[in-house]
Formats: C-alpha cells, structure tokens, sequence
C-alpha cells in the first residue's frame, strides 16, 4: 500500500485538505473576528512549482537504498511546525532544506548514515514527526551539508514488561502507532500533547513534551524509565531500575536535549490499564480569574482529574464553546 503522505506546507495529511469553498468561508469568518478588511485567499504552492538548491553532498552507495533527495522529501523535513514555519512553507519559501533525507529502519542503518555525516561533515538532524515549534529541525547551517535522519521507520513496541507496566518502544513510534500496539496487550501510555497524532516517542523525550491529560503526569518525563541514543561515540544507554537516589538522573541528560547529544533509538516507558469509565463534565465562569480560582482549588485538593483546561472568554466564543463573555473550565 502507498504511504498517506503529509502536506509538505503544513499541518496534517494531503488527503485532509478542505475544499476550497470551506477554506474561503472560514476566512471570511476569520477577517471578520478579527477585523481586516476584505482579501484574497492563498492557495497552497504545488511541489512542482518549487525551486531548491542542488544537494550538496549525496549518500554512498550502501545507503542510497535508504536516502532520498527529491523535492517533496527535502520540502517537508525543510520545516517544523511553527507559526513562522508554516507561513513561509505555505508561500513556497524553503530557504534551508537539507540536502539528503536518509530513513534508516534500524540501530545499524543509522550508526552507518551517521559515520557518513562525520566523513562527510554533513550536520546530522534527527527528525521524528516534525511537529517542532522550537527550529529545530531546520537546516540552518549554510556552511556545511545537511542530513536529516527521519527516524519513522523505527516504530515498533518490541518488548511489554506486563508485571512492572512498562514497555520498550522505539523512537520513532508515533502517539497513534504505538497506542494501537500497546493496546493488544490491555495498556496505554495516556501521553496526548496537542502534537499526539504525528508527533513521536522520541521527540517527546527530546523536547520534554507535556501532554493534556496533565493533572498528575504532566510531562513525558513522568513515564521516561530509560532512553537509549546513538551518540558521535557510540551507544548511550542509561541503566532501568524501578528507582534510584544515587546523584543525578543520566536520564535527564536526553531528556530535552532536542537531538544535540545523540539521537534517540528507544526508552522504557511506564504503561498503564486503560480507565474503565470516563466522565466529563463543564463549567463556566463569569471570567478567566474566576476561573483559576476553581482551577487552583481543584488542583490543591489532590483529586487529579484526567484533564483539566480553562478557556478564556474570547477562545471560548471563538471555539463555539461558551456563550459570549464566559469563562469555560
């Protein structure tokens, strides 16, 4: 089956696009909420419109089999997912693209494609959904060659530790991927930052990523029991144990290091039994302050809701969520 691609200019799955009619009346929505006045609507640029600059460097032949440097590939691992991002990708704009996009499916690939990068002093990128909002994935480094290492290919659950419910997971695993496998065996990490359905294990170790279920396991930290790495000097693995008090957690080391130590392979993580019932429920508020006043008393009573968000009036009229001038909790 042919791969679903994703929009190399933004957000999302090229099959998701609106059609053209519901892109306009949303932005006649838009101007008017916001006050411009009337303009024409952009269409997306095609990817056979837009010009890049030749590769600067090309794999060897062991692994071209696995490197790829066509337009679309450079294009959308050009970018991540910022405001910034999105506009310049969206008006064909790709002033750094790396020059080779390599997708190794293993730890050996990636170490081979990694010793190329230092014979060819090419700056190594590790890419995983792309979802960065930070610039990290840009290829900013005009004076050297630039390959992304998209880790994608490495998305398996390969162990379950049901006893101590943990799992060992590849970096590359996206949030959907690697629920569906964990749910064959009656577990689930319960991660979901707004980024969950393209957004990856190992980024979310890499930047630290919180999720929205974030009451009492805010962040991926929370889950994180050890994160293995490909580093310039070999394997870094940090040692599984149920918990330690000796100095420093090396952990911490990869948690957030947005890719410059080494590139993230795999972690145990913590897992969990799925809840059995879910309940839901909203309130609203005559103003944020309000608001946060419930919010606080909430969290200091230790009851640890799934979820708890508050919307301020004016995104909450905006979403539909809440009549005019309420706050919504």
């Amino acid at each position: 089956m042919a791969e679903r691609r994703r929009k190399f200019w933004g957000w999302g799955f090229e099959d998701q696009q609106p059609p053209q009619a519901e892109v306009e009346q949303a932005g006649r929505a838009a101007r008017e909420h916001l006050g411009f006045g009337p303009a024409e609507i952009e269409a997306p640029p095609r990817i056979e419109d837009i010009e890049l600059p030749r590769p600067r460097v090309q794999p060897p032949a062991s692994l071209a089999a696995i490197c790829r440097s066509d337009p679309y590939e450079r294009a959308s691992h050009a970018y991540g997912r910022a405001y910034r991002d999105l506009v310049r990708a969206f008006r064909g704009r790709f002033d750094h693209p790396p020059d080779v996009v390599a997708h190794p499916g293993d730890e050996h690939e990636l170490e081979q494609v990694l010793d190329w990068c230092a014979d060819a002093r090419a700056a190594a990128i590790p890419f995983g959904g792309g979802t960065s909002v930070v610039g990290g994935v840009e290829a900013r480094v005009p004076q050297a060659a630039a390959v992304t290492i998209d880790l994608k290919r490495m998305n398996r659950v390969l162990e379950v530790d049901p006893a101590s419910r943990a799992a060992r997971i590849q970096a590359g695993a996206t949030g959907p991927e690697l629920e569906e496998q964990l749910k064959r065996h009656g577990l689930t990490l319960r991660h979901y930052p707004q980024s969950f359905e393209l957004s990856t294990l190992g980024g979310w170790i890499a930047t630290r990523a919180g999720g929205h279920f974030a009451t009492l396991h805010t962040r991926i930290d929370d889950f994180v029991e050890s994160v293995r790495a490909i580093t310039p000097s070999g394997v870094w693995e940090s040692l599984r144990v149920p918990g330690s008090g000796a100095g420093p957690s090396p952990d911490r080391l990869l948690l957030g290091s947005e890719g410059i130590l080494g590139v993230i392979t795999e972690a145990w993580v913590r897992v969990q039994e799925p809840p059995a019932f879910k309940e839901s429920a909203a309130v609203t508020f005559e103003g944020f302050e309000d608001g946060a006043e419930a919010v606080r008393a909430l969290a200091q009573s230790r009851l640890f809701p799934s979820n708890c968000r508050l919307l301020d009036p004016g995104e909450a009229a905006l979403t539909g969520a809440a009549p005019g001038g309420k706050a919504l909790l």
